[in-house]
């Protein structure tokens, strides 16, 4: 089988791999799409994202979607032949964290293609991939494996804006509009945000932002744009850059939240930290999720319109081509691998 390996930066090859077999505990998927992430593109562009630095050869990709192939002794699940999304995180249920239902900031988390920990756990671009069973997720109704590539992405806008509080009727400031802060404004607008308010230096990247539902576009370079608002109650960072961050604290109300998402560079990032005191902001970080990637395969089957985020889907031979378009914000939003068309 094929799979998507990174050596470090710059240095992304398409291998041919062993194929697996499911082991105790375990099922196998025949992986068809995979969707290519900002922490994709930072393993291959700089080597690593934020604190996470590679240090060996690792399999890509965590936002997985397949068929389920087979399971290894004494494992049920899915039937085999059932179409599924793969949550990539497997936390150790024995932690503080765990213990707290906070699982996402488990400390001894395994999590699909990440560097965070060494020996690294490799990720799920392969033509098949084993995994534990109690991760695959049979696709409610009317869900097709190309809009379920979504899930992964959807429920960490999710988990963001529940880590913001109650949206309901108010105002929402998204910063950044790649696919993440796109899908911030669907799960804002789900949570009954009234209004959402998306900035981003990029036009066409602000042309998805309207896809996903955004009220009001703002050019992030200018300052006379007639968009920007005068306050808001609660304001997102998905950009992963401490302009954005500023622009947040400036932006939200006296006694609002201010949730950080982006990843922003690794080392310390600046901010204007007096606003937090003298406004009583309340500046929270939001990382990955846990029970939100039900919740996003349920929203992905209501609502079609998140098929327009997709911008390509790329043969996982010309992966390399994938990860240079979905890096150019310009031409695209959110890129898949196809391993079934010229998988082999």
């Amino acid at each position: 089988m094929l799979g998507c390996v990174i050596h470090g930066a710059g240095d992304l090859r398409v291998q041919e791999l062993p194929e697996p077999g499911p082991g105790p505990g375990q099922a196998l998927v025949a992986v068809r799409y995979g969707g290519v992430c900002g922490s994709d593109l930072h393993y291959w562009r700089h080597g690593g994202v934020g604190d996470f630095r590679l240090r060996e050869p690792m399999l890509l990709g965590h936002e997985v979607v397949g068929t389920v192939v087979s399971y290894g002794p004494a494992v049920t699940g899915p039937a085999p032949g059932t179409a599924v999304a793969v949550h990539p995180a497997t936390p150790c249920g024995r932690c503080p964290e765990c213990g707290d239902g906070r699982a996402n900031v488990c400390r001894d988390t395994r999590y699909l293609g990440s560097a965070a920990r060494f020996p690294h756990v490799q990720g799920g671009f392969a033509g098949r991939v084993a995994v534990p069973a109690g991760q695959v997720r049979p696709l409610p109704e009317g869900l097709g494996l190309r809009r379920a590539a979504l899930a992964e992405p959807l429920a960490v806008a999710l988990h963001a804006v529940r880590r913001a509080g109650d949206v309901s009727g108010r105002h929402v400031l998204v910063t950044g509009a790649g696919p993440i802060g796109c899908l911030v404004v669907a799960a804002a607008k789900a949570a009954g945000a009234a209004r959402v308010t998306v900035t981003d230096l990029l036009p066409e990247a602000l042309g998805y932002a309207a896809v996903a539902g955004a009220d009001t576009l703002v050019r992030a370079g200018d300052p006379d744009d007639a968009g920007w608002p005068g306050e808001a109650d609660v304001a997102v960072e998905a950009s992963g850059v401490a302009a954005g961050l500023d622009t947040c604290l400036r932006l939200v109300r006296r006694g609002g939240a201010v949730v950080q998402l982006g990843m922003l560079p690794p080392g310390n990032s600046p901010f204007a930290q007096n606003l937090v005191v003298s406004r009583e902001i309340d500046l929270r970080g939001a990382f990955r999720f846990d029970t939100e990637f039900d919740e996003a395969l349920e929203l992905l089957a209501a609502r079609r319109e998140f098929e327009g985020l997709i911008s390509a889907v790329v043969p996982v031979r010309a992966a390399e081509t994938a990860f240079a378009l979905a890096a150019d914000r310009s031409r695209s939003c959110k890129v898949l691998l196809d391993f079934e068309s010229g998988a082999r």
